[in-house]
């Protein structure tokens, strides 16, 4: 039996546990929550409640307090005084990491099985039993299920890694499942204490940021067998207003980028040093896809001096990979955008990194050759090749669209311009483009405009920056597919309206704007559109409107490049973006 059909037999067996007559049988309190803080007295309890709530299956609850200042301790007590499951931990001096608070924790644990709980998230109802039940039924010394990112105030969920979590699954060896290395949270998964304790599997000490990325890497390391669930089991929650930011979310200074460099390292050695090869080689391809571009989207936002802090920091890094780590997908947009670091001393290019990392992936013009006509990243890089995008599926391309928004009385027109790539777009026959708005707070919410023709336009010049140097429109049709002009590239364009209307009635939002490429063979692209700047762009306009009197609209750049728009309707809408604005200029 093959490797991949005997997951597939094990899955079955466990699934049928987990839904069928196993389902309701009684579980025997068997988990340990462990429970880290500091100076978080205003959500520790509900963190720790949230674990207690779990039911009679978690046996014991440990809430270790980091010598907080706030009165978190007390508060811990007085709880415990009450509930005679917790068990509270005040260290004498704090740590300054997650680490040796959940060492200290894991270290009075007498459950078979323990979880791991940051103060000021919660866990959801269930989310103990689903694991404990999937790790029983399947024999597993770790079980994983779906942790969800909970923006607050807005209330908005994003799910972290749903690829992984969406079915019920058994994986007897990691190396089966490489996807596993981009799962780095250990608070959404329930150990075996024993299995834990017999590897010395511990957190890294002291101040260590991203300290779950290591323990994450020697979990696997020890080929446990996994059960996977698709069930919500955490909620993590993402607080960017908070007066301290957590450590994953503070990215202000360059020492946290050392910091991640760093956790991904060891976890590449971790991995290696256990014979584990094809995981360590995972680590870094999700170093390059995940890592790297969540920080180059965040590249121009920065001073100089981080930026070449963060360059340095990052060639270094990059030196230590092999060909091997190139070689695999090389098209892939985390390798082209490191590649370019590698190949060049000092930072460069940094808007069109942006685009690059962006997700979906954009590349913008101007699209460079070699002498001998090789794609390559520019002319100053011709050491950076583009000939992978070549074989690259068209599905798959990092397809630019610049993208304009004119709010006007008359109407709101979206004017749309896709660019050639090498050639690939006009041998896939470009044909009309699907356009939706997804509400930035709910992204279930979706209104959508028409599927719109894309007309092929008259090549357009760029500068060295990439920027157009003619109109997006007024451009006159060519014959499709024809070769545009020397020094030109082809472009298609296509134009439709807003239906602010029906933005606006859902109240003040956010909208971010998605579309759908369709190609002559029925192969699509979905892609998002880099925002065009310029004169009369991307400013507040306040617009007559017979439903709510006035409807304030302002088109702007993402932080990623992304063209988005800001609907505020009524009056009162209106005031309130004024008075947020001045709080801002005052303060």
């Amino acid at each position: 039996m093959s490797a991949e059909s005997e997951t597939e037999s094990e899955t079955r067996k466990v699934t049928r546990s987990v839904s069928g007559t196993d389902a309701g049988k009684q579980l025997a309190p068997e988990v340990a929550v462990v429970v880290i803080g500091f100076d978080d007295a205003a959500h520790v309890t509900d963190a720790v409640r949230s674990a207690l709530a779990q039911g009679p299956v978690v046996r014991e609850v440990v809430a270790v307090d980091d010598c907080s200042k706030d009165g978190s301790a007390g508060l811990l007590e007085r709880l415990a005084a009450t509930e005679p499951r917790l068990k509270v931990i005040r260290r004498r001096v704090n740590s300054g990491g997650c680490g040796t608070p959940r060492n200290t924790g894991l270290g009075a644990v007498t459950s078979p099985y323990v979880m791991f709980l940051d103060s000021d998230d919660i866990l959801p109802t269930g989310a103990v039993e689903a694991l404990l039940r999937a790790a029983e039924g399947a024999h597993a010394e770790v079980a994983g299920g779906l942790c969800v990112r909970r923006e607050l105030p807005s209330g908005r969920e994003i799910p972290w890694q749903e690829r992984l979590y969406a079915l019920h699954a058994v994986v007897p060896h990691p190396a089966r499942r490489p996807r596993l290395v981009h799962d780095t949270l250990c608070v959404n998964k329930l150990y075996r204490t024993d299995f834990l304790r017999a590897h010395g599997i511990r957190f890294p000490e002291g101040r260590f940021p991203y300290e779950d990325v290591v323990f994450t890497a020697r979990v696997l390391a020890a080929a446990p067998r996994i059960a996977l669930v698709p069930d919500r089991v955490y909620v993590w929650h993402v607080r960017r207003s908070a007066g301290r930011l957590s450590i994953s979310l503070d990215r202000a200074g360059v020492e946290n980028w050392r910091a991640r460099t760093e956790a991904c390292r060891q976890a590449y050695e971790v991995l290696l040093g256990a014979g584990q090869k094809e995981l360590a080689r995972s680590v870094r391809a999700k170093f390059l896809d995940h890592d790297l571009r969540m920080y180059v989207r965040e590249l121009v936002l920065r001073d100089a001096v981080y930026r070449r802090a963060w360059w340095e920091l990052t060639r270094a890094h990059l030196a230590e990979y092999d060909a091997d780590d190139w070689a695999r997908n090389p098209a892939a947009p985390g390798r082209l955008a490191g590649r370019v670091v590698l190949a060049s001393p000092e930072p460069c290019d940094l808007p069109r990194l942006r685009e690059l990392a962006a997700r979906p992936a954009r590349l913008c013009p101007p699209y460079a050759r070699a002498a001998d006509g090789t794609p390559v990243w520019s002319q100053r890089l011709p050491q950076v090749s583009l000939e992978p995008l070549r074989a690259r599926p068209v599905r798959a391309l990092p397809l630019a669209v610049d993208g304009e928004l004119r709010p006007g009385a008359r109407g709101t027109r979206l004017r749309l311009r896709l660019h050639e790539l090498y050639g690939r777009v006009a041998q896939a026959g470009p044909e009309a483009v699907e356009v939706e708005w997804r509400h930035r707070d709910d992204g279930d919410v979706v209104v959508r405009g028409a599927s719109v023709a894309l007309a092929p336009c008259a090549g357009t010049h760029h500068d060295a920056s990439g920027t157009a140097l003619a109109p997006l429109t007024g451009a006159q049709p060519e014959a499709s597919g024809a070769a545009a002009p020397d020094g030109c590239e082809a472009t298609w364009s296509a134009e439709t309206a807003v239906d602010l209307a029906a933005l606006a009635a859902l109240g003040a939002g956010t909208w971010d704007l998605r579309l759908r490429v369709r190609f002559r063979d029925g192969a699509s692209r979905d892609v998002t559109v880099h925002a065009l700047k310029g004169a009369g762009l991307l400013r507040r306009t306040v617009l007559p409107s017979g439903r709510q009197g006035v409807v304030l609209v302002q088109p702007y750049c993402t932080h990623s490049g992304a063209l988005a728009l800001r609907v505020a309707p009524g009056v009162r809408g209106v005031l309130s973006v004024v008075r947020r604005r001045l709080r801002r200029l005052l303060h």
